[in-house]
C-alpha cells in the first residue's frame, strides 16, 4: 500500500539557504567530488601505469592504459538512466547510500589490481556506482531546496564539477609523487565511509512508492547503445579521424540503438526516459543549450592543460595549479548567479556568461610558445571562470524549475546524459582539431619524427645521416654551425611556438563552437518562470519522493 507524500506550501519553504539545506548539500557535494574527480585525477596516472603494468620489460601501449579512463566513463553513461526508476523503486537516500557504498568497494578493488585487465573491470565497477551520485543528488537537492531556492543550491552542486578537473591532476600528481599510483584509488576509502556515515545522519528518510514497472527492453537498447556510441566517439583522438572503421563501426551501431531506443520509448507508459518531458518548452530549451555548450567548452577546456604540459613542458601538478585561476572565477560568479536565477530570468544571466567564456576562448586563440602567464593567460583564464559560473548551473536551474517534483529524478537525468554525451563529443571533436593541426605542421611533424629516429644515437656522423633525411629540423642545428646543443636548443623554441600558434587555432575553434551556443541560449525564458515542484502534491496516486 502506497502512501502519498505532501510538500509544504511554497510559504513555508525558507527564502534563504538555512542549515537543514546546507547539512544535506554536504553529503551531495561529497558524493559529486568523489566521482567527478575520480574522471579527472587517474589521468596523471596513465604514465605510471603503462610502466607498472609493463610486461617483458616494455611499457604498455598508451591506448591500452587509456581504458582505465574511458571504462569509467562509460560505465558512469550506461548507468545514469537507471536513475529515475531506480530512485522512485528504492528512495533517494538508500540508493544514494547504495551508490556510495559500491563506488568505494570498486575503489578499494582498483587498489588491488595486479594487472590491467584487473584494473579496468574494477574501474567499470566503480562506474557504475559514480553513475548514479551525480544525478542522484540533483534529484535530493532540488526536494530539499523547494521552489524559492533552486538556483543557489544548483551553485552549490556546481562546485565538484569546478573541482573535480581543477583538483583531480593536482591531487593525482601528489599521491604518486609522495606515495603510489594504489593512493589515487585508496584515498576513496575514508571519503566513502565518511560519506555513508554522512548520509545515514543528515539524509531525511523517505518512502520509496514503486508503483512503475522497470523498462527492461529500453534498457537493453539504452545502455549498451550509449556505451558504443560514447566508445566510438571517444576512438576518434587515437584514430585521428571520424571516419574510421573502429569509429565509425561502434558509433553507428551504438547510434542505431540510441535511435530505436527514443523511437520506442514514447510507447510504454513508464520508459526509462521519459521523453515526453521535452514537451515542456523550458526544459527542451535548457537541454538543447546544455548540450552545445558542454561540447564547446569542455571541449575547450581540454586544450588548456594539454597546452601547459605539451608547449610549456609543465608536469601535471603545476599544469593544475595554473588552471586553478578559471575555477576560482566560478567560484566566485556562481553563488551570485544563483542568486540571481531564484529573482530573475535565466535567459537574462545566461548570455553574459556566455560573452566572457567566448571572450576568453578568442583571446587565448592569440597564445604561442613563449605567452606570459600572470600578463596574459592566468587573467584570461579567471575571465572564462567567471563565465562559467555564470552559465552552466542558471542553465540547469531553468530545466529543473519548472518540473514538478515526480518529474525531477527523470528530469535531471536527461540533463545529465545530454551533459556527458556532448563533453565526449566536444573533446573527441577538440582532440581530432588540435592532433591535425599538430600532425599538419609541417615543422612539429618533422621534429617528432627526428626525435624518434635520432632516440639512442650518438654518433655524429649518424646525427647528421639523419638529420638529412628532415630539411627543417636541419636548419636550425646548420644556423648553430653544427653546435649539437645550439640547435637543439634553437629548434626547441621554434617547435614550441608553431605548436603554441596550433593551440590557438585549436582555441580559436572553440570560440566559435561556444559562440553557437548563443543561438539557443537566446530562447531561454526572459520572464520570471513558475516553479511547478509543487503542482502535484495534491495527487495522491503520484509517487513522490520528500526530503
Amino acid at each position: 500500500m502506497s502512501t502519498a507524500t505532501t510538500h509544504p506550501a511554497p510559504t513555508d519553504y525558507p527564502d534563504k539557504i538555512d542549515g537543514a539545506v546546507l547539512k544535506i548539500a554536504g553529503v551531495v557535494v561529497l558524493g559529486a567530488i568523489m566521482s567527478i574527480l575520480d574522471i579527472t585525477v587517474v589521468n596523471v596516472a596513465l604514465p605510471t601505469l603503462q610502466h607498472t603494468f609493463a610486461k617483458g620489460g616494455e611499457d604498455l601501449a598508451y591506448s591500452t592504459v587509456a581504458w582505465t579512463v574511458t571504462a569509467y566513463t562509460l560505465a558512469l553513461a550506461a548507468v545514469i538512466p537507471l536513475t529515475g526508476w531506480a530512485a522512485d523503486r528504492f528512495g533517494t537516500k538508500r540508493l544514494y547510500m547504495m551508490a556510495v557504498a559500491f563506488f568505494t568497494l570498486g575503489s578499494v578493488l582498483c587498489a588491488s589490481a595486479g594487472s590491467i585487465n584487473q584494473l579496468i573491470l574494477y574501474r567499470v565497477l566503480q562506474g557504475l556506482g559514480g553513475g548514479l551520485l551525480m544525478p542522484l543528488g540533483m534529484t535530493i537537492m532540488t526536494r530539499a531546496a523547494g521552489p524559492n531556492r533552486m538556483g543557489r543550491l544548483m551553485a552549490i552542486l556546481g562546485v565538484p564539477m569546478l573541482l573535480g578537473p581543477i583538483l583531480g591532476p593536482i591531487l593525482g600528481g601528489y599521491l604518486i609523487d609522495a606515495a603510489s599510483w594504489h593512493w589515487i584509488f585508496l584515498i576513496n576509502l575514508p571519503l566513502g565511509l565518511i560519506a555513508l556515515a554522512y548520509a545515514a545522519w543528515a539524509l531525511p528518510k523517505d518512502r520509496p512508492v514503486p508503483s512503475e514497472s522497470f523498462d527492461f527492453l529500453g534498457m537493453l537498447m539504452m545502455s549498451p547503445g550509449l556505451a558504443m556510441f560514447l566508445y566510438g566517439i571517444s576512438s576518434i583522438p587515437g584514430e585521428g579521424t571520424f571516419f574510421s572503421a573502429k569509429v565509425m563501426g561502434w558509433g553507428s551501431a551504438g547510434l542505431a540503438l540510441l535511435v530505436a531506443f527514443v523511437i520506442y520509448s514514447f510507447k510504454p507508459e513508464h520508459p526509462l526516459l521519459d521523453f515526453r518531458l521535452f514537451k515542456n518548452k523550458n526544459l527542451t530549451v535548457a537541454v538543447i543549450t546544455m548540450f552545445i555548450f558542454a561540447a564547446a567548452f569542455f571541449g575547450g577546456l581540454l586544450l588548456v592543460p594539454t597546452y601547459f604540459q605539451n608547449v610549456r613542458h609543465e608536469d601535471a601538478l603545476h599544469a593544475g595549479l595554473l588552471v586553478a585561476p578559471q575555477g576560482i572565477g566560478a567560484m566566485l560568479t556562481m553563488p551570485i548567479a544563483g542568486a540571481l536565477a531564484d529573482k530573475m530570468p535565466v535567459g537574462r544571466i545566461v548570455p553574459f556568461g556566455l560573452v566572457a567564456i567566448i571572450s576568453g576562448m578568442f583571446l587565448l586563440s592569440r597564445v604561442d610558445g613563449t605567452t606570459s602567464y600572470w600578463g596574459y593567460i592566468i587573467p584570461v583564464l579567471f575571465l572564462m571562470g567567471l563565465g562559467m559560473g555564470a552559465t552552466m548551473m542558471p542553465i540547469m536551474t531553468s530545466a529543473i524549475k519548472t518540473l514538478t517534483a515526480h518529474q525531477v529524478a527523470r528530469g535531471s537525468t536527461l540533463i545529465n546524459i545530454a551533459q556527458q554525451i556532448a563533453s565526449s563529443v566536444g573533446v573527441a571533436i577538440m582532440s581530432v582539431v588540435l592532433t591535425n593541426g599538430l600532425t599538419n605542421d609541417k615543422l612539429v611533424s618533422q621534429a617528432g619524427a627526428f626525435a624518434e629516429a635520432s632516440k639512442g644515437v650518438t654518433d655524429p656522423a649518424k646525427l647528421q645521416t639523419i638529420l638529412a633525411q628532415f630539411p627543417l629540423v636541419g636548419e636550425y642545428f646548420a644556423k648553430a654551425g653544427g653546435d649539437m646543443a645550439a640547435g637543439g636548443a634553437a629548434l626547441s623554441s621554434a617547435v614550441a611556438d608553431a605548436m603554441g600558434k596550433v593551440f590557438g587555432h585549436s582555441f580559436l575553434v572553440a570560440a566559435f563552437l561556444v559562440l553557437l551556443t548563443l543561438i539557443p541560449a537566446w530562447f531561454l525564458p526572459r520572464k520570471q518562470e513558475e516553479s511547478h515542484l509543487l503542482d502535484d502534491e495534491d495527487a495522491p496516486a503520484t509517487p513522490i519522493l520528500m526530503h
